[in-house]
């Protein structure tokens, strides 16, 4: 039962990397057709998400694995 629940959990990070991966996909062809600046789409919110988790997700497994 254990694999299940982990392969749940595992399920839902996946789907959700997708959602603000599309989501930010989306923020970009917008940034281009508005002919923004380079950076906009990385101020967005899911730019703001995509950095955080680039940022805090592996200090917090060096963290959980020390």
């Amino acid at each position: 039962m254990a694999g299940f629940v982990g392969l749940i959990k595992l399920s839902v990070f996946i789907i959700a990397a997708g959602l603000i991966g599309n989501w930010f996909v989306l923020e970009v062809k917008k940034a281009k057709r508005e002919d923004a600046e380079w950076y906009k789409p990385y101020i967005s919110p899911p730019g703001i998400i995509i950095i955080l988790a680039i940022i805090f997700l592996p200090l917090l497994g060096w963290m959980l694995g020390n």
